[in-house]
């Protein structure tokens, strides 16, 4: 028979019946104590303590593989991403130095359109948003003034989108990192959870000196996402923000975008430019790639602007809040070069002059001078369609790696991450694994047998895929960005009408087979 199991380095499987040809049980685990004593290691609530291994009750189990079943079938995922700046400027006095570009929070997945516990769509008439926000500073009392309500509203790719466009610290607060906070209450009043950005670093205004790379949380790398805007007379209602809509760059007033910064490859050839490592210089040929759509620019140097003026013969490293010009190769000799632009909402090309007094300087309009800085984008996902409890989803548990363990017939996958508790266990498609809760940022989980996949396991010649999630006690589902492969390098063919059964002794091909897992993109997840 052809199992589907990691290269045999330990003992053999507990639990495994006297009977060889008998199937093997759906799993496997390592040292596992008997049900009774398991029961005896768990919480009253079913969840599991520090070191020990545990699985929900039969009852419950039944209960919880429906739900996640639907959940992978019914794609009922809720993504909340909130995309922010790396920095923010310190206001000083009563100048409100708003967060430029505003903190963005994007609502997108089906499931914020099916009903809550009941997992039905919205009846007619029961018409608009789900869910409003509150997002102010972490450490922050939380008053009106401190914090912005969020109306979101849906967009041509039915995500719903709000910004907080009047967010700021001020000079009282002493810090130099913080956190934006998201509260989100549902229809009703019921609090959905609470959802913190990366760390926000407070600088009191953009660094006019020459930027050393020994200072290198202020540079800006290679591979790197940014924001660009561009504001007009230093007027902040004038700010246009690139961006991309309907396939195409824009300048928009209300939405911005993240970007990829490549350092581009200058000695490759035409049209091919192979992204490099390192910190980003003035001088460079570089690459912008929409983070969302793929959509990218042509390659262009990046030059460093100073009164209105694009500086030729710096080559030193950017830094946040600069203000750069992008200029597109191949200018003519004793030309100044096309530079990138925006027309009201359009980006267009800008023909700029040499300075008369300067070669070495290039004359702009207002509207080529950009301000660069480092974004930041954390998304957590869930589904709550199908959840009984009340509770808040969060603290939402992120898989940051996978570390698989032992083989053979024993085979434990240690997740790695935070934000985990002992309410949770580890689903492989809709498989619930023995799960054994370490700290906040491990879970260890005992790799289902292929068998607990299908009848029809022997015959399988082709890898299966599985997605990993975690689901909570209360059935509220968390999907990841991973998956687990079971590959097989030797398969048996199907069994003709009255042939025998292969032989029990098969099992000897363990020791060819191998598990491997894979990451897939959650996006492109919930899309297929």
């Amino acid at each position: 028979m052809a199992l589907f199991s990691p290269v045999s380095t330990c003992g053999p499987r507990a639990g495994i019946p006297a009977d060889p040809s008998a199937p093997p049980g759906p799993l496997t685990h390592l040292s596992l104590p008997d049900r009774s004593e398991a029961r005896l290691r768990s919480g009253a609530d079913g969840r599991s303590l520090p070191g020990s291994w545990t699985r929900s009750p039969p009852e419950h189990a039944t209960m919880l593989r429906e739900g996640v079943r639907r959940c992978l079938q019914q794609h009922c995922e809720q993504t909340v991403r909130i995309l922010h700046a790396k920095v923010a400027q310190k206001s000083y006095g009563n100048e409100k130095r708003f967060f430029c570009p505003p903190p963005c929070v994007y609502l997108a997945g089906p499931g914020w359109r099916v009903k809550s516990a009941q997992g039905q769509a919205h009846l007619a008439g029961d018409s608009g948003p789900t869910v409003c926000g509150y997002m102010g500073l972490d450490g922050a009392s939380g008053s009106a003034a401190e914090t912005q309500k969020l109306n979101f509203e849906e967009q041509s790719d039915s995500n719903e989108f709000s910004c907080a466009k009047t967010l700021y610290i001020s000079d009282a607060d002493k810090r130099k990192h913080f956190r934006l906070v998201l509260r989100l209450v549902q229809r009703g009043g019921r609090e959905l959870g609470t959802f913190h950005s990366s760390l926000i670093k407070v600088i009191s205004k953009p660094s006019q000196k020459k930027q050393s790379l020994k200072n290198t949380d202020l540079c800006i790398s290679s591979g790197s996402k940014v924001s660009l805007f561009n504001r007009l007379r230093s007027q902040t209602v004038s700010t246009r923000y690139l961006s991309v809509e309907d396939g195409a760059f824009v300048a928009s007033a209300r939405q911005w975008a993240a970007f990829t910064l490549h350092l581009a490859d200058e000695h490759s050839s035409q049209g091919d430019f192979p992204p490099r490592e390192g910190y980003v210089r003035y001088g460079s040929l570089v690459q912008l790639v929409c983070t969302d759509t793929g959509i990218t620019l042509p390659p262009m140097i990046i030059r460093k602007v100073a009164k209105q003026c694009a500086l030729l013969d710096v080559d030193e490293p950017i830094s946040q809040l600069h203000k750069c010009a992008f200029q597109f190769p191949g200018a003519s000799p004793g030309a100044a070069g096309n530079y990138l632009c925006l027309s009201t909402e359009k980006v267009v090309q800008f023909q700029a002059t040499l300075c008369p007094k300067e070669a070495n300087k290039a004359l702009l309009n207002d509207s080529s001078c950009w301000t660069i800085i480092g974004t930041e984008s954390v998304e957590f996902s869930f589904s709550s369609s199908l959840a009984c409890a009340c509770e808040p989803v969060t603290p939402v548990p992120l898989i940051s790696t996978l570390e698989l363990s032992g083989g053979g017939d024993v085979a434990t996958l240690e997740l790695i991450g935070e934000n985990f508790h002992a309410g949770l266990k580890v689903w492989f498609g809709d498989v619930e694994a023995e799960t054994m809760y370490r700290s906040p940022r491990s879970l260890v989980c005992v790799v289902p047998d292929v068998s607990a996949f299908g009848s029809d396991w022997r015959w399988l010649r082709t890898p299966i895929t599985v997605p990993v999630s975690l689901v909570r006690t209360d059935g509220l589902f968390y999907p990841s960005a991973f998956s687990f492969t079971y590959t097989p390098e030797y398969s048996t063919r199907p069994a003709l009408p009255g042939a025998p059964e292969p032989a029990a002794d098969a099992d000897t091909l363990l020791e060819s087979i191998h598990h491997e897992f894979t990451r897939t993109n959650f996006h492109l997840f919930i899309q297929t």
